[in-house]
């Protein structure tokens, strides 16, 4: 069966390229939009108060193709695929112009668009890491996009332009509160972290911990077969963390409450008094 996070399919309305592959009451092309608020929710159902999925940041493209009179857009986020709810409202300006072009990318931990070219205006938003912006021109020591927000140039880099080492990106976090289906510096979870700061890198990566698992570079034939090295990846059932040096990692975690760096074996010691071993570790 295939994954449902990942298939744009319910019993009342599904893609048109799953005709035949699915059954739906109806198939649709569905319509482009780009989402304009800089943070997102994905949610399992069309409430404010359902489980939150994940995150979309400003610029991510969505595919939607159902929405209800409440406000709520169904649709598949392109950058990993995965399948929600989105508030309408959050595709703000920017789904009247699906071709827009992004140029530019948040390259620090969260930065603020203004109003204006002042940093004493009140800002009109709170951009986080990795959030794309068309930037039209430049004034001052700001760089304007075609929404009309002032960002500080420093805090933009090119959206070519890419890290060179992801975990560095990943340590940028260690503080951020923990938050089930998060992606910014204000909320993150395990496989959140992973995803951000392997995009920041030009990785793609798939969105929860069993997909990273799945897909996302080799396993080693057992975790006692030498040191570990930074970058690896530790998996547990339902769990991620990146490793740093031969003896610690850093990951979003439930038991902090934050993203934290911590020994490696410690780490595994106390989650497997919880009652989880290490499935696998995987290079990339």
């Amino acid at each position: 069966m295939d994954d449902p996070r990942l298939t744009p399919a319910r019993p009342e309305v599904a893609a048109a390229y799953l005709e035949g592959k699915v059954t739906a009451a109806r198939f649709v092309e569905g319509t482009m939009a780009v989402v304009g608020d800089a943070i997102a929710p994905l949610r399992a159902a069309p409430r404010p108060d359902a489980m939150l999925q994940t995150q979309a940041l400003m610029g991510e493209r969505v595919t939607i193709y159902d929405r209800t009179a409440e406000g709520w857009a169904w649709g598949q986020l392109e950058s990993d695929g995965y399948v929600g709810w989105i508030p309408e409202g959050a595709l703000g300006m920017a789904k009247a112009t699906p071709n827009r072009t992004s140029t530019h990318k948040v390259s620090a931990l969260r930065t603020f668009g203004f109003p204006g070219p002042s940093i004493k205006l009140p800002p009109a938003a709170t951009l986080p890491l990795g959030a794309l912006v068309s930037v039209t021109r430049s004034e001052d020591t700001f760089a304007v996009t075609d929404t009309n927000l002032f960002i500080p140039a420093q805090h933009l880099a090119p959206r070519g332009q890419m890290e060179h080492d992801f975990v560095a990106v990943a340590e940028r976090f260690v503080g951020t509160p923990y938050l089930w289906g998060g992606k910014s510096s204000l909320g993150i979870d395990c496989s959140g972290l992973v995803q951000v700061a392997l995009t920041a890198s030009g990785i793609g990566a798939p969105r929860d911990s069993d997909m990273q698992e799945a897909s996302l570079g080799a396993a080693l034939p057992a975790p006692d077969t030498g040191p570990l090295k930074r970058g690896d990846l530790v998996f547990w059932k339902g769990h991620v963390a990146i490793v740093r040096d031969a003896t610690t990692l850093v990951h979003a975690n439930a038991h902090h409450m934050a993203t934290a760096i911590e020994p490696i074996r410690d780490a595994i010691a106390r989650i497997a008094a919880s009652g989880s071993e290490v499935t696998s570790i995987r290079r990339l």
